[in-house]
């Protein structure tokens, strides 16, 4: 089962790209954690993209560092990331990557790593620091269990490098659309259309676009260039300013869900 491919296919068949939400894991606590990512998929996303909580996220901006942080805080471990994924698989097939750092994966070993997320439903890993140069060991062991690997592309990523990037990766690419790090813009990057073509023509790899994208209007554009979209802070922005209340928290989302991606639900 390629849960990863057939959302692909789908979207491809339907004529839309696929729509991946970033939450973080456990933020602000575990049940309203879960909650969200119900309402977050009973709202359209194809994809569910988890932030594994991290004291040093170095690829995120202020909003991902903070919503790590009250994960982490109120209780979210490693071993509650995977505990998440498991009772969200027990009301959705949907796909689900984890966004996480390669220090998690060292410290707990890559093989045990990897058995967990492929026994609590995980489809794919996005490693954020690990370079493919450094990843042919980890690669072979997510290969052997099923795992996708999903690698970075970047605006100042070589156009010669993109196809040594592709080679190890599977399930999906992924560009960041501007330098820097997570977090929302108002404007999408000026080269954004130049820069895809460019790695269309060096892989036939699924490409999706993050970093940055928070509207409608964004989502409609980064669309049409790409076989996904993601959005992340807009979505983390709705938890942090409605802390402590969840039923606002999830209005918040079933609203910017229905600004960002106005589909019927799933």
């Amino acid at each position: 089962m390629d849960r990863i491919a057939d959302m692909f296919a789908r979207a491809k068949g339907e004529g839309r790209p696929c729509f991946i939400a970033y939450v973080c894991a456990g933020d602000p606590d575990f049940e309203t954690s879960l909650e969200v990512c119900r309402t977050l998929i009973e709202n359209g996303v194809d994809l569910l993209e988890l932030g594994a909580p991290f004291s040093d996220p170095l690829a995120d901006g202020l909003t991902n560092q903070l919503a790590a942080q009250r994960a982490l805080e109120n209780g979210m471990t490693g071993d509650r990331v995977f505990e998440l994924v498991e009772r969200i698989r027990g009301f959705s097939k949907v796909p689900i990557v984890l966004y996480t750092y390669y220090n998690l994966i060292f410290a707990r070993g890559e093989k045990e790593y990897v058995d967990r997320a492929a026994r609590s439903g995980v489809d794919g890993l996005l490693t954020l620091d690990l370079p493919p140069e450094e990843a042919g060991e980890f690669v072979a062991i997510c290969r052997e269990r099923d795992m996708k690997n999903i690698f970075i592309i970047a605006p100042t990523t070589p156009p010669d490098r993109v196809r040594k990037i592709a080679a190890p990766a599977s399930g999906f690419l992924y560009y960041v659309s501007r330098e820097g790090v997570t977090g929302v813009q108002s404007e999408l990057a000026g080269n954004l259309k130049d820069a895809v073509a460019a790695i269309r023509n060096k892989t036939s790899m699924p490409l999706v676009v993050g970093f940055g994208i928070s509207t409608g209007e964004q989502v409609k554009q980064v669309g049409a260039l790409a076989d996904g979209v993601v959005v992340g802070s807009a979505l983390v922005n709705c938890v942090k300013d409605n802390i402590g209340d969840r039923e606002a928290i999830l209005g918040a989302l079933r609203k910017k869900m229905g600004e960002l991606w106005p589909v019927s639900p799933q």
